[in-house]
């Protein structure tokens, strides 16, 4: 469907030419068309009228705002936009329409339909994202049907194919304000690499150089990661990339449907990836999946060859995302605290390529014997929406995860 504004009218009403179907155009009348930007209001699926726009969240780099509209139809509808600045502002929302697409072609019942992503008119080097506003129910795990939640997750991840059966992502997808290098790789070892090279540059470019880190990368790289990623792809074993949500916690969960406890996930940085990767979000306990999801989603996709690596590998995962945390909130020096110890750990490890030094495969005790931090973090959205165990009655700011969009 297209649409055209009549700029020449200087009435509260706009007139739109709006294909209604193949054959036949008609003049629809758009009411409150100066609540919204021309750019947002030409993708809006027929509408006859804007209501009105509501703020509903703010970060340190995105706004988020609910626009209510009436339809040529009648009804009533309502739709979520994040708009952010500045080319990176852009492509974060380039690619997280990218993403959501992606996700939405292999699962439509997981995640939100995306609408579109544009430049605003009206405002310099503003940028929007557009999809379905819908108002959660629950946005916790404990309500949500864990068997449900995994097997939609292991659809997504056991689905399709990357192009070529490669390693990365067409376009740069954003964990928060933190562009991810998705380029393409024929191994899951040589992606992994380099991607956590790029978080670390970045980490150092927003925080400054840490010595003792640096002093611990030449080990991890060498050693560490070629001794846990390398077997997943020799031996006659081969990797099938999956496409991962990027940055699966809690925070980007909401449940739909308050009878079956039926959620979708949203705000993705997705590429494609080793399934496991995406577990590696959670083994913090901040970021809410206890061990019964680990258990109840391999019950769908069994461990990836050879399990004695298991527990390290997705430390390793953890890793990541630990130095994501560390880049997007340099100020708060736990999260690069705990990647340091971790580092420190898989280093002496495997410092000889072997399996001398014993470490529980239990998680829980694993990361409580490693830092406290791991329970006491507050949860924060790499959205960057500080999230308190328990919000304030007197809050004037609502999270954005209980705001979100879907079809």
């Amino acid at each position: 469907m297209s649409t055209l504004l009549d700029s020449v009218t200087q009435s509260r009403n706009a007139v739109y030419e709006m294909s209604c179907d193949s054959q036949v155009k008609k003049q629809v009348v758009v009411e409150g068309y100066e609540l919204i930007d021309p750019a947002v209001l030409d993708v809006l699926p027929s509408v006859a009228a804007v209501l009105s726009v509501t703020d509903v969240a703010e970060s340190a780099w995105a706004k988020a705002k609910r626009i209510d509209v009436r339809t040529v139809d009648g009804d009533e509808e309502s739709y979520f936009m994040k708009v952010s600045i500045g080319f990176h502002g852009r492509e974060a929302l380039k690619g997280e329409f990218e993403a959501t697409s992606a996700i939405h072609t292999i699962n439509p019942t997981f995640c939100p339909k995306p609408i579109a992503w544009g430049t605003l008119e009206l405002q310099e080097d503003s940028h929007f994202y557009l999809c379905r506003f819908y108002e959660f129910v629950k946005d916790e795990p404990d309500v949500i049907d864990r068997q449900s939640f995994v097997e939609q997750l292991a659809k997504l991840h056991q689905s399709d194919t990357s192009p070529q059966g490669k390693f990365g992502f067409h376009c740069t997808t954003y964990n928060g304000n933190l562009p991810q290098d998705n380029s393409w790789c024929d191994s899951w070892e040589e992606f992994f690499s380099k991607g956590l090279r790029h978080v670390l540059k970045v980490r150092e470019e927003r925080a400054g150089p840490c010595v003792e880190l640096n002093e611990l990368l030449p080990d991890l790289f060498d050693k560490v990661i070629p001794r846990l990623l390398r077997p997943l792809e020799t031996n006659g074993r081969k990797l099938k990339p999956s496409l991962v949500h990027g940055d699966l916690w809690c925070g980007n969960v909401g449940v739909i449907d308050g009878d079956t406890g039926q959620a979708i996930v949203f705000d993705p940085s997705s590429f494609w990836a080793h399934n496991e990767y995406e577990l590696g979000n959670w083994r913090p306990k901040r970021n809410g999946f206890d061990e019964e999801f680990f258990n109840a989603y391999h019950d769908f996709i069994p461990r990836s060859e050879p399990v004695a690596d298991y527990d390290d590998r997705n430390a390793l995962y953890a890793l990541r995302f630990n130095l994501h945390a560390a880049a997007l909130f340099p100020n708060d020096p736990s999260y690069l605290e705990m990647a340091i110890n971790e580092i420190r750990r898989l280093n002496e490890k495997f410092k000889k390529g072997s399996r001398k030094v014993h470490v529980t495969s239990d998680r829980d005790s694993l990361r409580e014997a490693q830092s406290p931090m791991y329970n006491n973090q507050p949860r924060t959205s790499s959205k960057g929406y500080h999230i308190p165990a328990t919000i304030p009655a007197e809050t004037s700011m609502t999270p954005l995860r209980n705001y979100r969009c879907a079809q």
